[in-house]
């Protein structure tokens, strides 16, 4: 069950939030929320595009999103809507769209709310199968969009403008996440990951909490409450980097703003095979922002 409710979208400097119900959300010690989305509304609506962009297509170069993904992303209900229970839904299908054999669902928050520092979490109930890639993850607000110059792009382009992976399931193996940082002289595959497996179970059970608490200098990773990874600037710029790459650079220092997605297929999961199920959800119940106290 939700553990609280909002009518709306919101975005507070201080002073916390007040749920539809009149019950406040309660912060985590030592912090205040900045940030919410409930994902309250009817069946069928699609979230509030006056806080969610819609990702659309196969990629601003058409190649997959940079990594050889399947999907064509849209914005129909069939892929994004609310489920009139207080959850977002993300909806992956095996179907012909846009010269693509999958279609799927993707948002980000660039624009309309970035944050530097804080605690980010989501309670969210992943996707499985073989080549399905739910994320919920942070890009730098320097990453270029529709409004970037071109010098504002070359300046902008990943991985120098950061990226923190909060969750990335495979939905071949769901009892394990993996949170993940990429900049410059560790992207890719040679990002700095460390994966957590829950005890019992798969990430596909039930709803989960994926959160980090990112400060000056660091970055720690928790599910339901448990650390399970942390990297920091001393760590960042000890890192040797491989022949011919950029030297690591720690670039967490200023905002970043939100994505949602499911992805099929890409590097990172293979592709979906005969034993691969359609349509594949994942449900959110909640994206929530905290900046520490004073």
């Amino acid at each position: 069950m939700k553990q609280v409710k909002m009518a709306v979208s919101v975005w507070l400097l201080a002073g916390g939030c007040v749920a539809e119900s009149g019950v406040p959300i309660e912060p985590p010690p030592a912090f205040v929320l900045t940030f919410a989305d409930e994902f309250d509304g009817a069946e069928g609506a699609l979230p509030d595009l006056n806080v969610w962009k819609l990702d659309l297509g196969t990629g601003p170069n058409g190649d997959g999103w940079g990594n050889g993904e399947r999907q064509y992303y849209t914005g129909r209900p069939e892929n994004l809507s609310l489920d009139g229970e207080g959850h977002l839904r993300l909806v992956a299908r095996a179907e012909s769209f846009g010269s693509r054999e999958f279609t799927s669902a993707r948002i980000r928050t660039q624009g309309t709310f970035e944050q530097r520092y804080g605690r980010f979490e989501a309670r969210i109930r992943v996707p499985s199968g073989q080549g399905i890639w739910p994320a919920f993850w942070m890009l730098g607000n320097d990453f270029p969009d529709e409004t970037s110059t071109p010098d504002e792009a070359r300046r902008g382009m990943w991985p120098r403008c950061g990226e923190i992976d909060i969750m990335e399931v495979r939905g071949q193996q769901t009892a394990l996440v993996a949170g993940t940082i990429h900049g410059p002289g560790y992207s890719g595959a040679e990002g700095i990951t460390e994966s957590y497996r829950l005890p019992e179970g798969g990430f596909d059970d039930d709803f989960h909490v994926f959160a980090v608490e990112w400060d000056p200098g660091r970055i720690m990773w928790f599910v339901d409450g448990v650390l399970y990874h942390s990297v920091t600037t001393a760590q960042v710029r000890t890192l040797v980097p491989l022949p011919g790459a950029t030297q690591p650079e720690w670039v967490y220092d200023h905002p970043f703003f939100l994505l949602l997605n499911v992805a099929v297929g890409g590097g990172y999961v293979g592709s979906p095979d005969a034993s691969t199920m359609f349509p594949a959800t994942m449900l959110v119940d909640y994206v929530r922002v905290y900046e520490r106290t004073p």
